[in-house]
């Protein structure tokens, strides 16, 4: 048995379905409460995107549920079929948190542009670095000559660096979401669109997405400290 996998990973694994299924839930629930000023979540983003003095952001509406984000490179604000047009309070937040984001582009938020230069090495290190290092370890577990460990032992380092890479983007993610349901929550108060009964529910919500970031980067982080063990306890043999 793999006992790496039991300390380093499972635990988070566990979490991340643990926080999955909160997200849904409480979206679920808050989505059935609709808003008392009756606006939709396009309407909550574009309220926000003017009260921050905000003009270049387009808002689109995007297919699925849950897929609601904002690109920095396009400016658009795209918003999916559960959030555009209902008014649940669950949905404004949801709309709000993106909005978020495009408060954080126009301000310079130094973590966000961080993490938009990290999505290519994220990209690469996710798809590419863990393969790498497993079959690194492999090969090094049967290498029968010097030379073949040495590159057995490259193509592990070469994985784990990429991966390592995948992990930061990880990590960087985590000051950028808790950063976007910040502002949601203040200017939401602040511009009256929710009272305060209403912001609690959506600040439920928006800790229970956070959450899932959170399980998302121990599960990474887990999964990189679990590669490393493997291959020192590889190079000891």
């Amino acid at each position: 048995m793999d006992y790496t996998y039991l300390v380093f990973v499972l635990p988070a694994v566990i979490l991340s379905m643990i926080a999955s299924y909160m997200v849904k839930q409480r979206f679920s629930r808050y989505n059935q409460v609709i808003s008392r000023k009756g606006i939709t979540g396009a309407q909550a983003a574009e309220l926000l995107l003017r009260a921050n003095g905000i003009a270049d952001v387009g808002i689109a509406r995007t297919g699925g549920s849950l897929t609601d984000n904002y690109n920095p490179g396009t400016k658009i604000l795209s918003l999916s079929d559960s959030t555009y047009a209902s008014t649940s309070i669950a949905a404004i937040g949801v709309a709000a948190h993106e909005t978020g984001h495009a408060i954080q582009h126009h301000v310079g938020y130094s973590p966000l542009a961080l993490r938009s230069t990290l999505v290519p090495v994220a990209n690469i290190g996710s798809r590419f670095g863990p393969t790498m290092a497993v079959l690194g370890i492999i090969f090094s577990a049967s290498a029968q000559s010097g030379g073949m460990l040495a590159l057995a032992q490259l193509v592990t380092d070469i994985g784990l660096v990429l991966f390592a890479g995948a992990v930061l983007f990880y990590i960087i993610t985590l000051p950028v979401e808790f950063d976007a349901s910040r502002r949601a929550l203040k200017i939401l108060g602040e511009t009256g669109t929710l009272d305060a009964e209403e912001l609690s529910g959506v600040r439920k919500v928006l800790w229970a997405a956070a959450m899932t970031y959170v399980a998302s980067a121990l599960t990474a982080i887990g999964n990189l400290v679990r590669l490393i063990v493997l291959s020192g306890r590889r190079n000891r043999r």
